[in-house]
């Protein structure tokens, strides 16, 4: 390869810079009920740009037209959209499933721009959750029904490892800080007990 193809493909990498965000897909309600003979199965479809990257939600098997998902899904787009283009969007696409064809339900969208603002990825206490109620458009141009969905400004589900577990140096400082306590209270001849949890 020739240093001006390693140049090229260097630029082009950077132009095509991917980004990738989680979107927690709750559940829907009082969706249009597309299916009259069965009970409608759906799932949701989510992208930013629909023909470069999709993801898909499970199927609700028992919901009908009030489902609930609860899954994360995490969705690639080009990095610079959302500077590019103002009206760049989290798309949701709502079907029934079907043994023949998928059925569209409806469709929602959270504009890049209020799901990207704020927030350090690197810092959880600044990466609050937004929950979000936004209305599911058919097809008509109809509203009908409604989709919730959590999105982290960052774009990313950010947990402190403190609050799942501990680590050996937590508490060997524990100890410590308790014998010293134990020390001071009995001169040495009280022993306070760790206990587990």
């Amino acid at each position: 390869m020739s240093i001006m193809s390693d140049r090229r493909t260097t630029f082009q990498r950077g132009e095509d810079e991917l980004r990738e965000i989680e979107v927690l897909i709750i559940s829907a309600q009082d969706l249009k009920n597309v299916k009259h003979l069965t009970k409608m199965r759906a799932y949701a479809v989510v992208y930013v740009e629909k023909d470069f990257h999709m993801a898909k939600t499970q199927v609700d098997e028992h919901g009908g037209t009030n489902p609930t998902w609860n899954q994360v899904v995490k969705v690639k787009f080009h990095a610079k959209l959302a500077e590019k283009d103002v009206l760049a969007a989290v798309n949701v696409d709502i079907y029934a499933h079907g043994h023949v064809r998928e059925k569209p339900v409806g469709s929602a969208r959270v504009l890049l721009c209020d799901v990207l603002k704020g927030g350090d990825a690197s810092d959880p206490a600044d990466n609050p959750i937004q929950c979000l109620t936004v209305q599911v458009w058919r097809s008509s141009g109809r509203p009908q029904g409604l989709l919730n969905l959590w999105v982290p400004p960052t774009g990313r589900f950010l947990m402190r490892r403190e609050s799942l577990s501990f680590s050996v140096k937590e508490v060997a400082d524990e100890e410590m800080v308790e014998r010293e306590v134990a020390t001071s209270l009995g001169g040495g001849g009280a022993v306070v007990e760790r206990r587990g949890d």
